[in-house]
């Protein structure tokens, strides 16, 4: 019988009940404590998943024996001191998206990672799903020919709130580091790191971007188109262009299937469903590389994950867009 992996999960907020969901219908997964900054927060998160031990500060999980993996769910500017904080306790952490701040904060987190020789991953939960990878492994077989070009988008319409984490530069805010890191991340997915960065973005009254485009340039030619809202819906739609046809995948940031297209044949339906709410696969992946004694992933490795942070500071940098914390 495999013995359970005990999760603890850091902090409260929406990402934080979308993972506990998720690992729920892991039948070898436990969710064995919460913490938070205050009691209340704890315990109330705590109820709603039946957590035994509800924990009123940070430390205290980070710092609790019966926990082997720790979830980041803090806001963006929270995840490097509280990834350290459990990586100092010798807990494995899988961090959400994105990553840190910056490249330089990615670098420390992930050489302390390296030093202490413990398990770190970052939850770009798209990267894990079914049919993403089922994609890519098409695209690995060469069923689409040479791969030249992808077109993907990431956006939606919010309201304006200047206190709000979506438009407060103090917590990162803007469609980037939000929404923006997926279309990016399966750009490096299907290509690796660009050769040329162009981009364009509209800065709102709060100083973040509310919407961009970027085109990368790689080294054998070919081309990413991706665009990213938080004031403008879009069509979640990635496709991905081959010398001998194309793979479209609706609402491919959760995506439940695609549709392959070779020149000259009839369309083929791939219907490749995740489990639940498609957080499960991101902990299962974790849990794998636990079990295999591996101390990062091969499906988002810690050197992409660095390389993801610096494409997304020369993006910024192109806005002259800096945190205050920069």
């Amino acid at each position: 019988m495999t013995t359970p992996i005990r999760w603890g999960i850091l902090g409260t907020g929406g990402i934080a009940h979308k993972f506990a969901t998720g690992l729920s219908i892991i039948p070898d997964a436990q969710l064995v404590a919460v913490g938070s900054r205050t009691q209340a927060a704890a315990d109330a998160f705590a109820g709603t998943y039946n957590i035994p031990t509800r924990h009123p500060t940070y430390e205290a999980l980070a710092h609790d024996p019966q926990v082997d993996a720790i979830y980041i769910a803090t806001p963006h500017p929270f995840h490097k001191p509280n990834t350290i904080l459990c990586l100092e306790a010798g807990k494995a952490v899988l961090c959400e998206k994105p990553f840190t701040i910056n490249a330089a904060e990615a670098e420390v987190v992930i050489a302390l990672a390296r030093q202490k020789k413990i398990f770190l991953m970052e939850a770009m939960w798209s990267r894990y799903l079914p049919a993403i990878i089922r994609a890519r492994e098409l695209v690995a077989q060469g069923v689409i020919g040479e791969v030249r070009m992808l077109t993907a988008d990431f956006g939606f319409r919010t309201s304006v709130n200047a206190e709000g984490r979506l438009f407060n530069p103090a917590y990162g805010g803007g469609a980037l580091l939000d929404v923006g890191i997926y279309p990016l991340s399966l750009a490096s997915a299907l290509f690796g790191q660009p050769k040329h960065i162009h981009t364009a973005a509209d800065i709102g009254s709060t100083g973040v971007d509310e919407q961009a485009a970027i085109i990368l340039h790689y080294d054998s030619g070919q081309l990413a188109l991706l665009s990213t809202a938080i004031r403008t819906n879009t069509l979640h739609e990635a496709v991905i262009f081959g010398t001998k046809g194309h793979i479209r995948i609706s609402d491919w940031w959760h995506a439940n299937g695609f549709t392959l297209a070779l020149d000259g044949q009839a369309p083929q339906v791939f219907d490749v469903p995740h489990d639940g709410n498609g957080y499960s696969h991101e902990a299962q992946e974790v849990m794998r590389c636990l079990r295999a004694g591996l101390l990062e992933s091969d499906i988002m490795p810690l050197d992409e994950t660095l390389a993801l942070m610096r494409t997304m500071d020369t993006i910024r940098a192109q806005w002259g867009l800096r945190y205050p914390m920069e």
